[in-house]
């Protein structure tokens, strides 16, 4: 989804296309405002650019949600999809995954090759043969489930992903929780690490004093987006609700998973 060049950078005021501004968890109003940026690349550093376009920060400011392709973008772990050589077992194992409707994921034999190097073999055989099993008795998402968080995080490369990442795999960030912790301690507010689609929201990282369970519902309609919306950080507000205004509604995830 391409986005308009006079589009400002830094906090937005209005939220991305066909995505929602307000939210409500548990009686209490949240604004999730995205946050423009430049295109990151591997010479960006992740600390920089969220302090140089989330500040200066609004008072209401509860938390900064950061996207991990974002953070792992920035520590080097993305690559071109023909610099990945697949190995047997991921040419294999690539035939039984079942793409979500949402990316690609362990899709292709190149995301799968990422995978076995990321948390290691025996850890996706293991998953693979489980998934086996119970897939036939309708038990789906135990894959990713087993092979484990920084396997999911994998992107592979999809058509409405901005360039050149429409043409990348990104494994998730090697130490999100460290960079969440130390964006936190350059902004001063707390800081989540997430890996957000329009399936719902996976907490990867937490600096002091979040709840990753709030976080993820508040991300569960993912309301950066995954296109070219060129915002891969969301400050996420507390502000004044009027009274007897209709409360905004909770986020649902668009999508439901496999």
């Amino acid at each position: 989804m391409p986005e308009p060049a006079h589009r400002p950078m830094g906090i937005l005021a209005e939220p991305n296309p066909e995505r929602a501004l307000h939210a409500t968890l548990g009686g209490v109003v949240y604004a999730r405002q995205p946050v423009r940026t430049h295109l990151v690349t591997d010479v960006d550093e992740a600390v920089e650019v969220v302090s140089r376009y989330a500040k200066p920060l609004p008072p209401d400011t509860a938390f900064v949600g950061v996207s991990e392709r974002m953070v792992a973008i920035t520590e080097g772990r993305s690559y071109p999809m023909a610099s990945i050589r697949p190995g047997r077992l991921a040419r294999l194992l690539v035939r039984f995954v079942t793409r979500p409707g949402y990316g690609i994921g362990l899709g292709t034999a190149e995301t799968m090759q990422l995978a076995i190097g990321e948390v290691g073999a025996p850890r996706i055989l293991l998953a693979a043969a489980i998934s086996g099993l119970t897939k036939p008795f309708g038990v789906h998402g135990l894959f990713y489930r087993i092979a484990g968080r920084q396997a999911a995080a994998i992107d592979g490369p999809t058509s409405y992903t901005i360039a050149p990442y429409n043409q990348a795999a990104t494994l998730g960030p090697k130490d999100p929780a460290g960079a969440a912790r130390r964006i936190a301690a350059a902004i001063g507010v707390p800081v989540a690490v997430i890996d957000a689609n329009d399936a719902g929201c996976n907490v990867l990282g937490l600096s002091g004093g979040l709840e990753r369970r709030l976080v993820e519902r508040l991300f569960a309609d993912n309301p950066l987006g995954q296109a070219g919306e060129q915002t891969p950080i969301c400050v996420v507000r507390r502000p004044a609700w009027p009274d007897g205004e209709t409360l905004p509604p909770e986020p649902r995830r668009r999508l439901t998973p496999p």
